[in-house]
């Protein structure tokens, strides 16, 4: 498989029956996003999440990130389960993707696995998973491993932590994790089972550092309750558009209950909002009445102040609910000035553009915006600063690792550890395909296994830095340049070159350019001789060196050139069989 050009090619040597744990970080180390470790000992590999990441502005068309698994892979045998921590897209994203490559009995909640379940039926629909639902509380054995899972609180229902016992010592997992003392389906973190494993003894401690620089205590959820009834008091008869991620189904709930207290109807926007509101809903985890929800077909029949949209869209997703409204594209809802939407969520790092262009669209239809800048309505589901030191303090670790930030925060996490009585050599800061191996009382990073990133753009699978995406960056900075010429069987023009030019100059402006260049490809063509015709390869070669040559006299830049070549008499080539459309997450071939 391709690889990101950033992985280190050094591969750790395979594991030995040496009694040594090692943890090996594939993803979510310096970046947020495609969170994906794996414990090994000896013969058995345990597999903790499978997410994915969104892309950074670089990565021009594509849609998402999700870890590169080549030391998996190789090792497909030895895996002995993967844990799903909670249902969020950075934890499980990249499944529909891995999961076929290394098929291991999965492991989750009954809410996570539904989610899981969804997305696999998308995009892999001819897989057939091994799930094993688990609850929290329970202890699952796999293979060396006891797998105990502790309850969370976090902005999606059903997270889990995780105690992992080894023969080396227990490994100690937060997952992604915050302790909200009033959460809205009332499932506390759970203080005591941290507590309880740090009075056994912990040998490595794992931690969220995502809100590690936000001071003191993440606020509860159940404080947006007040935010959202005096937006419902405030625009009694306006329609209220409310976006959110289409997984905090806290928020969800939240909202339809305040819909319920103002005899307002709820209308779902969005594929992925209205799956997890029917998956929730059906597994009991999201209550609502029949009567509240309204199907959008049915928008029409509602007066507008009896009406709440709840729709995707809150991190500028291209194709979203919210943008497709703030760009007038919806079917079904156009708004107006008397709509207002509020957008319950921060942007994610690197979405920031998206959402103030969404923002700015919204504000342009004429609409009321409410944002998380102007007034409070949104709360994040990881613990702040004081909330770490509590798990610090709760589980007492020798050894720590942050995890899930990027590389600023994965570095004031260990200097947190270190303030809470973490001895300084034995906080690290990782990065993917480090190897971390440990023993009862020793810990060393001394190899690296081949751990980047896989870029999924629509149905195909590619490199980071591949050809493809190398293009794509040349063709948005520098544009390009397509002569097509016709030749005679001889090799000789049969009449002159004909050039069109995209995102570089136009060359209907540029005359002198435009004869220096047609001199270029006829003196290409001459000195190929007859040998022009038959060796196309070699014609297109010659034929953008010379070109490059006169756009370099020129002082212009370097767009990309296509030369496109028609020998007179030569055969078609047959057409090539069109691509089956059950090809989805097949790698794109550079």
């Amino acid at each position: 498989m391709a690889r990101d050009s950033r992985s280190r090619k050094k591969k750790a040597s395979p594991s030995k029956k040496d009694g040594k744990l090692r943890y090996i970080p594939l993803g979510g180390l310096g970046e947020v996003g495609k969170n994906m470790y794996a414990l090994e000992y000896e013969d058995s590999i345990l597999v903790v999440d499978c997410g994915l990441m969104f892309p950074d502005d670089e990565m021009f068309g594509i849609d998402f990130v999700i870890p590169d698994i080549a030391y998996l892979e190789e090792r497909k045998e030895k895996i002995v389960g993967i844990v799903i921590t909670h249902g969020h897209e950075d934890h499980i994203g990249g499944l529909p993707f891995i999961l076929p490559k290394i098929p291991s009995p999965l492991y989750g909640t009954k809410l996570t696995l539904g989610m899981v379940g969804n997305k696999l039926s998308e995009w892999a629909p001819a897989f057939t998973p091994d799930y094993r639902e688990i609850r929290a509380g329970e202890r699952v054995e796999m293979g060396p491993f006891s797998v105990r899972f502790i309850a969370v609180c976090h902005s999606v229902p059903d997270g889990v932590g995780l105690a992992i016992e080894t023969p080396v010592g227990t490994v100690v997992h937060t997952g992604d994790f915050k302790l909200d003392p009033t959460p809205i389906d009332g499932r506390l973190t759970d203080y005591a089972a941290f507590s309880e494993e740090g009075k056994k003894g912990v040998l490595l401690l794992m931690s969220d550092s995502t809100n590690v620089e936000r001071p003191g205590f993440t606020q509860s959820e159940h404080t947006l309750s007040g935010t959202i009834d005096r937006l419902f008091r405030q625009h009694r008869s306006r329609r209220i558009v409310i976006s959110a991620f289409a997984s905090n189904l806290h928020r969800v709930q939240q909202v339809v209950d305040a819909a319920a207290r103002f005899n307002r109807k709820v209308v779902l926007v969005g594929r992925s909002m209205v799956k997890n509101v029917d998956l929730a809903r059906e597994l009991g985890y999201l209550h609502a009445d029949d009567k509240t929800i309204v199907d959008i077909e049915d928008i029409g029949k509602v007066p507008p102040g009896s009406l709440v949209v709840m729709t995707t869209g809150s991190q500028g997703e291209p194709f979203s609910g919210l943008v497709l409204m703030s760009r007038g594209e919806h079917r079904v809802i156009t708004l107006t000035e008397k709509d207002v939407v509020a957008i319950f969520a921060t942007p994610i790092p690197g979405n920031e553009k998206m959402v103030s262009s969404t923002i700015n669209r919204l504000f342009a239809c004429g609409c009321e915006v409410v944002y998380e800048k102007e007034q409070a309505i949104h709360v994040s589901g990881h613990a702040a600063q004081d909330e770490l030191r509590v798990m610090l303090n709760m589980v007492r670790p020798k050894f720590f690792v942050p995890v899930h930030g990027e590389y600023r925060h994965l570095v004031r996490h260990a200097k947190l550890a270190r303030e809470m009585g973490v001895a300084p050599k034995n906080a690290f800061v990782l990065l993917n395909g480090d190897v971390l191996t440990l023993e009862k009382d020793k810990a060393v990073v001394k190899d690296r296994v081949q751990a980047g990133g896989i870029m999924v753009d629509g149905i195909a699978l590619g490199e980071m830095q591949g050809s493809v995406l190398k293009e794509r960056r040349e063709l948005a900075e520098e544009g390009t340049v397509a002569v097509s010429l016709i030749l005679t069987g001889e090799g000789t023009l049969a009449s002159p070159p004909v050039f069109e030019s995209r995102g570089f100059l136009h060359l209907e402006d540029a005359a002198k350019l435009r004869e220096d260049l047609t001199v270029s490809v006829e003196k290409a063509v001459e000195s190929l001789g007859a040998k022009a015709a038959s060796d196309r390869e070699l014609l297109e070669t010659r034929i953008k060196g010379r070109m490059r040559d006169a756009l370099r006299r020129f002082g212009r830049g370097r767009p990309m050139i296509l030369p496109l070549v028609t020998v007179l008499g030569e055969k078609p080539l047959p057409e090539r069989p069109r691509a089956s459309s059950q090809g989805r997450g097949r790698r794109r071939k550079s």
